[in-house]
């Protein structure tokens, strides 16, 4: 057992739209992701999200409303609900992350962005 630095874990990597495993909680895994842009629309049918801003402004997108999350807030993204994670002016968002393990990265959609396997860090 050991404390685990966001920051320092961040700086491991640069790519954007690729989560990165730094600790599993019983069925849950937690992920740091850096995220630029627009991602792609999905769901997650059986798995909620969690979604932490350590650094920027996350604007999750929902079919009838855009949701503004500052740094330092948290937004959960029931399942079943259709979301679009963006950020503005090219911004570079850093995040955390909270779901199952099971979660797929954009669920039923394949995107050029999707995501298969999570390097543990």
């Amino acid at each position: 057992m050991e404390s685990i630095n966001l920051k320092k874990k961040h700086a491991l990597f640069s790519e954007t739209w690729h989560p990165h495993q730094i600790a599993v909680v019983d069925n849950m895994q937690v992920l740091l992701a850096k995220i630029q842009g627009e991602f792609v629309w999905h769901s997650h049918e059986e798995e909620d999200e969690l979604f932490q801003v350590l650094k920027g402004t996350l604007y999750m997108q929902f079919r009838d409303k855009t949701v503004i999350v500052k740094e330092g807030e948290l937004i959960v993204v029931p399942k079943g609900v259709e979301h679009c994670p963006a950020t503005r002016n090219n911004e570079e968002v850093e995040l955390l992350l909270f779901e199952k393990i099971t979660t797929a990265h954009t669920g039923k959609v394949l995107d050029k962005r999707t995501q298969t396997h999570y390097p543990k860090i």
